[in-house]
């Protein structure tokens, strides 16, 4: 007796044939997906989960050409360096984890936020000219709001906020609008303010992106 002949539901070659090719392809989909996650995590920034320097660069350029109201802000951690000193550096990463967390969920799952390295953070985001004033101020307050460690201890944090708009300087060159909304951010260190940058901003002198000088600005947010 033929017992091949007794299978319940005989393989055609043709069914064969797709099986026998899945196998590969299914090592090549485990392949892909943890290439994709270790793609992922070269583009984020393990403390924060914000984007490297490259990838916020790509993104925040993409938005700028796709969005007429944008709006690239700059921001510092203030006195960073004596929260690091006195608590430690772990008291530091959470410090910049919370600064990351609230850049997030200030921004929006549409913008581009990046930790460019140390204190600082970029974000770039659709912000219409009516609403800049009460979304810079609300950053303000974000940014100043006190940060509790795991141990339990609370640390005050303070924040420089810069920003540079398009239709205000008359560019959508990324570079040259984070430059003003760093130089704008100095008028402002350490007031408790975020400045927004005009056109004197432009021609600000500068050392090593650093800008020196004090061209008339506009604040918004809390007093010093």
């Amino acid at each position: 007796m033929n017992s091949a002949a007794r299978l319940p539901g005989r393989i055609s070659p043709n069914a064969l044939l797709i099986t026998t090719a899945a196998v590969p392809l299914t090592g090549w989909a485990v392949h892909a997906v943890a290439l994709h996650k270790r793609l992922a995590a070269t583009r984020r920034d393990p403390l924060t989960g914000l984007l490297r320097r490259d990838a916020y660069t790509a993104r925040a350029r993409r938005l700028l050409a796709r969005h007429g109201d944008t709006t690239v802000v700059m921001v510092d951690a203030d006195h960073f360096k004596q929260i690091n000193d006195s608590l430690g550096h772990a008291a530091g990463d959470v410090v910049l984890a919370a600064f990351g967390a609230r850049l997030t969920a200030w921004a929006g799952p549409r913008a581009a936020v990046g930790r460019l390295g140390g204190d600082e953070f970029a974000v770039v985001l659709d912000l219409p000219p009516g609403r800049r004033r009460l979304r810079l101020e609300q950053l303000v307050r974000m940014l100043h709001t006190p940060v509790v460690l795991d141990d339990g201890r609370t640390v005050d944090v303070a924040a420089s906020i810069g920003a540079a708009t398009p239709d205000v300087l008359g560019t959508r060159d990324l570079s040259a609008l984070q430059r003003m909304a760093d130089a704008a951010l100095y008028d402002g260190k350490h007031t408790g303010r975020a400045v927004l940058a005009t056109a004197q901003h432009s021609t600000v002198p500068s050392i090593n992106g650093r800008r020196i000088g004090r061209p008339g600005t506009a604040t918004w947010g809390r007093a010093a």
